[in-house]
């Protein structure tokens, strides 16, 4: 196998082979940083591009652009309250309260250097621990897939422990938008209003535009602030110049959230997203100072996007053993290996080794053009949260509407992000998190899917709860769930107590 990487490196850094990285990792950044675009819409538009381009060079290109997506998504996060993909929701929590602060640079970086680590973390595993990982994720039935679903749920009472109550309306206002469609089991409709266009559910993408985007737009209108951040305020922070120590802050942080982000991208539908809110969540109950996450905290940007990144190498896992794709961006990289004659299997790794290894070492080329570019561009980046509302509000409008028509060239989608937009400026008037209802819309509909089938493959509602209890899977997740639960209520009671 050494002598594989070697080669696959070798390979690699050929010109031709770094240029289609170069080029795939900004193209990446570009669509992961736009609101309503993605990584998935990116590969499925220059797709053709690789028709006429070798297979390594026309691999590359695309995970490229899936790994610069993943990163991308973090700079609107930060920069506009704004998530360019679902999986950057997270970085929100913490990356936005530091752009207000004046420290958008310093967060900037932070996403680009986690990002780097987690992309490594996953290179490594892509090409060390690929089958044996890949094995494993077939023993993810649907009842594994729903004690996910209910682990990450789960992070509702992490989250929500300074008003438990909101964090639960919140939550469950999500888990009710997840069910809105066709019933994948028995084909009914539910709350679809007899518009046919809701058969197929309320797009998630255009759901994260609508809470955080128009949201932040109408909060901004309603703010007397001329811009994100002041000039005063910038003045005021103390700008230092990035050093060694800067790449390794939270080297156990960046561990565990590669740990989690690898994991969960072998799993066939989880996605960065699950990842990312798991990675802050573990992030913030092992720190000594939990109370501090959601304030504007560096290490809480960087355990969801270090999280979030190592997604990319753990989707590619599955695809390439298996041909199991773990996202939908991988489903149309699986489409682009199959034109270029590649079928996923063992063969990948022994007949055509001579391609497919100088593309998982092309990953890390990829995440390291990533990083130089966040790291020399970011306070280049920053200065968009000193532009004026005035000119700031429109373009993020602008952004957005584009963005959600361009999903499925439907004007009902630009006018779901604005009732999302009232619906999201609601709560934050009232004071209410809507990171839960993020997870009740994208854990929902997991959860009840597996779920439901668990039930029709055990004939039962009971022989499903007893298949439950003999998975091992199923119980150590169900061990995680309760303590992640009563951890949180435990602090507080004792912090309760303390005080009292």
């Amino acid at each position: 196998m050494t002598e594989l990487i070697l080669m696959g490196l070798k390979t690699a850094v050929m010109p031709q082979n770094l240029l289609a990285n170069f080029i795939g990792t900004v193209l990446g950044i570009v669509f992961g940083a736009l609101p309503g675009l993605s990584g998935t819409m990116g590969i499925a538009v220059l797709l053709p591009i690789t028709y006429s381009m070798a297979p390594i060079p026309a691999l590359s290109f695309m995970i490229a652009i899936f790994c610069g997506s993943l990163y991308g998504g973090s700079i609107s996060a930060i920069l506009l309250h704004t998530p360019g993909t679902p999986a950057a929701a997270a970085t929100i929590l913490d990356g936005y309260p530091m752009a207000q602060q004046g420290r958008a640079n310093e967060a900037l970086q932070e996403a680009a250097i986690s990002s780097f680590w987690g992309g490594v973390a996953s290179v490594v595993a892509l090409l060390t621990i690929a089958p044996p990982l890949a094995e494993f994720s077939l023993r993810f039935g649907p009842l594994e897939n729903f004690m996910i679903a209910i682990f990450g749920l789960t992070i509702i009472a992490s989250i929500s422990s300074k008003n438990m109550l909101k964090g639960l309306i919140s939550g469950l206002v999500g888990l009710l938008m997840g069910c809105v469609g066709m019933d994948a089991i028995t084909g009914a409709s539910r709350y679809t209003f007899d518009i046919a266009y809701l058969q197929s559910g309320i797009g998630l993408i255009v759901a994260l535009i609508g809470l955080f985007s128009i949201s932040q737009v109408f909060v901004l209108a309603s703010d007397s602030k001329d811009s994100i951040v002041d000039d005063t305020m910038i003045k005021g922070v103390k700008q230092k110049r990035l050093s060694l120590r800067d790449f390794m802050l939270y080297p156990v942080t960046y561990l565990r959230s590669s740990i989690i982000g690898i994991i969960v991208g072998i799993i066939p539908g989880a996605g960065g997203s699950i990842a990312s809110f798991l990675g802050y969540n573990e992030a913030r109950r092992a720190s000594k100072t939990p109370e501090l996450f959601g304030t504007g905290l560096r290490e809480g940007v960087g355990a969801s996007e270090c999280a979030n990144n190592a997604v990319s190498g753990g989707a590619l896992i599955p695809m390439l053993t298996l041909g199991i794709p773990g996202s939908t961006a991988c489903a149309v990289m699986l489409g682009g290996m199959m034109i270029h004659g590649l079928l996923p299997g063992n063969d990948l790794f022994t007949a055509q080794a001579d391609v497919i290894y100088p593309v998982m070492c092309g990953v890390f080329f990829a995440n390291l053009f990533f990083l130089i570019i966040g790291v020399t561009c970011a306070k280049y980046f920053a200065y968009i949260s000193r532009v004026p509302v005035y000119m700031l509000a429109p373009a993020i409008v602008v952004l957005c509407v584009v963005g959600a028509f361009a999903i499925n060239n439907a004007m009902i989608d630009v006018y779901i992000i604005i009732l999302f937009g009232a619906l999201g400026f609601f709560f934050n008037r009232y004071e209410f998190d809507v990171t839960p209802m993020v997870l009740g819309l994208i854990l929902g509909p997991i959860g009840e899917g597996g779920l439901a089938r668990a039930i029709q493959i055990n004939k039962g509602v009971m022989n499903a709860v007893g298949a439950l209890f003999r998975s091992p899977i199923c119980v150590i997740l169900f061990a995680l769930s309760v303590i992640s639960i009563v951890a949180p209520l435990w602090r507080e009671y004792k912090k309760g107590k303390k005080e009292a």
